[in-house]
């Protein structure tokens, strides 16, 4: 191996320390800023001048506030479990398993994934609300179904959603697990359940626990959701939030800003428990055999294809109903029936301006995510150091800040001189790429770290500088995890609620937002085509990005 010339230039001649810098002053100026201007807001009230913990205060005193505080721990822990129970069985079906249609039980997981998860309230809220046609079907036979409202409906939606987080982490996991760990077992005499639960259960432990990581954040994040099926009796934080900041009665931002912090600390406390659990073991091994696919043959088959595709249906089933419900007549506020495209021509302009503002931000967001992400995958990757270590751990952050506390960081910050962005479209565009940046990054530096850094090198020693033999060799061999990366911040951009609904006014609406108000306002016609759209819409984009990928997509 070429051995990498030295040079004595000095560190502020060194492209890549600009490139460090420029990156370190848009996290301090977009996140590290906003989130303490945040946290001093919420040691500040109109009432006493000064540091005051009253608003802390206040929220522990009143029920109307902690009650919401349990509600968000538990509408995280419930669907957290039942993802576990229902991704990692699957995980094992479609990794060891001749499943039949297993690319299309593959690509409907995936997309039921990238969809609003307001969607699928909104969904079974026409199927199973108060006027659903499944409940109105049965109560004309005297039946009364269960309520999708309130605790029970959160946590079935919330599952079928985000079970795909564990289903994708742990059959990542499961395809490169030693197999012969499992035949020396099989050759001892365990039995499969026992190997199962003993041996290839404990492997992927650490696949497990971080796309159950996601499901918790996730969940504890969500505001559509609880907003639409919670009701006035299931309260969660973003909602609390949301409320004190837009609400009609108007709020209290300094509590609003407590309230933030307090799911802050939560996902922080959730982050380090999983951290700890994960290293208290060992679980390198070697790759050398990855298990094969066992041909199962007739009713075997049948019986591993029937279970895989329930959970996929079932959890594709809200976007089935929102694109029918989108050709149904409507007298505003509810279906009668009869075919037709009304819900789409009474949309006019308001679909253009919406649909124009989402491809808009979520275009001008992704250039910026893949520049900043190509360049900090290779910090983070090839330039390792005290730097590219904080670098790292700022990034985790928009994982560990929900959406809502994030828009409600940059309404305290931005809404006064010196920069004033709240309103606008900019601050939208920058909330995108600091929140799905992380997809970028991630996907780019997996490919980084699979590439052998002795052909930059060899460049560099032959006279070519840094950052020219950067965007010869190693941009073009990061290219692939980029455009992965991209599309996936991209679908994700368009679907974004809880960060942009705080952000946006109402020239600046994107799909997303104008579907989630006009179901809101029960003007359901319009609410499902506007849905439809966002649903077709992402779909297209991650059919495009699993073929470009061969179909696999490392979130």
């Amino acid at each position: 191996m070429l051995k990498k010339k030295q040079s004595s230039t000095p560190f502020y001649m060194d492209c890549w320390f600009w490139v460090k810098l420029i990156v370190f002053i848009i996290f301090a100026l977009f996140l590290v800023w906003p989130f303490s201007s945040m946290i001093t807001n919420a040691f500040e009230t109109g009432n006493v001048s000064g540091f005051t913990l009253d608003n802390f205060r206040k929220f522990f005193e009143k029920k109307y506030y902690y009650s919401a505080l349990w509600n968000s721990i538990i509408i995280s822990i419930v669907p957290t479990l039942f993802s576990v129970i229902i991704g990692v069985p699957m995980a094992y079906f479609m990794t060891r398993f001749n499943v039949i249609g297993k690319k299309l039980w593959h690509v409907i997981t995936i997309l039921s994934l990238m969809s609003s998860p307001f969607l699928g309230a909104y969904a079974w809220i026409m199927l199973f609300g108060r006027s659903g046609s499944i409940t109105e079907f049965f109560a004309n036979y005297g039946i009364t179904m269960p309520t999708i409202y309130g605790f029970g409906g959160v946590s079935i939606v919330l599952t079928l959603k985000l079970f795909p987080y564990v289903y994708m982490y742990t059959s990542g996991a499961m395809e490169s697990i030693d197999v012969s760990l499992e035949e020396n077992a099989e050759n001892l005499g365990s039995g499969k359940l026992r190997r199962f639960f003993t041996i290839t259960l404990p492997v992927v432990t650490p696949s497990v626990t971080a796309g159950a990581l996601v499901v918790f954040m996730s969940a504890l994040a969500d505001f559509g959701t609880p907003m639409l099926l919670g009701g006035q009796d299931f309260r969660t934080l973003p909602v609390l939030i949301y409320n004190e900041w837009l609400g009609e009665i108007g709020g209290n931002g300094n509590l609003a800003s407590a309230i933030s912090i307090i799911i802050v600390l939560i996902t922080l406390l959730v982050l380090i428990i999983q951290k700890n659990f994960v290293s208290k073991k060992n679980y390198i091994m070697s790759s050398m055999r990855p298990p094969q696919e066992k041909k199962l043959k007739g009713i075997k088959r049948i019986l591993v294809t029937i279970p895989v595709a329930i959970v996929c249906l079932v959890a594709f089933l809200p976007q089935v109903v929102v694109i029918v419900s989108s050709f149904e007549k409507t007298n505003y506020s509810s279906f009668i029936g009869g075919f037709t495209f009304d819900n789409y021509s009474k949309l006019g302009s308001r679909l253009w301006t919406a649909l124009q503002n989402t491809f808009v931000f979520s275009t001008v967001a992704m250039i910026f995510i893949v520049l900043i992400g190509v360049l900090m995958s290779y910090v983070i990757v090839r330039r390792k150091g005290k730097t590219g270590g904080i670098l790292d751990l700022l990034l985790m952050a928009p994982y560990v800040i929900p959406g809502s506390v994030l828009g409600l960081c940059y309404i305290v910050t931005f809404n006064v001189k010196p920069l004033i962005l709240t309103g606008t479209g900019t601050i939208i565009i920058i909330s995108y790429v600091i929140r799905k940046l992380p997809y970028t990054v991630r996907s780019a530096s997996a490919f980084l770290l699979q590439t052998d850094p002795s052909v930059e090198e060899a460049s560099i020693n032959l006279g070519v500088s840094p950052i020219k033999s950067f965007g010869k060799i190693t941009a073009r061999i990061m290219l692939p995890g980029v455009f992965s990366g991209a599309i996936l911040s991209w679908v994700t951009c368009i679907n974004e609620l809880s960060c942009s609904i705080m952000l946006s006014s109402g020239k600046n609406n994107t799909l997303t937002i104008a579907a989630y108000t006009d179901i809101v306002r029960n003007s359901i016609g319009s609410g499902a085509a506007l849905s439809t759209i966002l649903t077709v819409t992402s779909a297209v984009i991650l059919l495009i990005c699993l073929k470009v990928s061969k179909g696999k997509i490392k979130v």
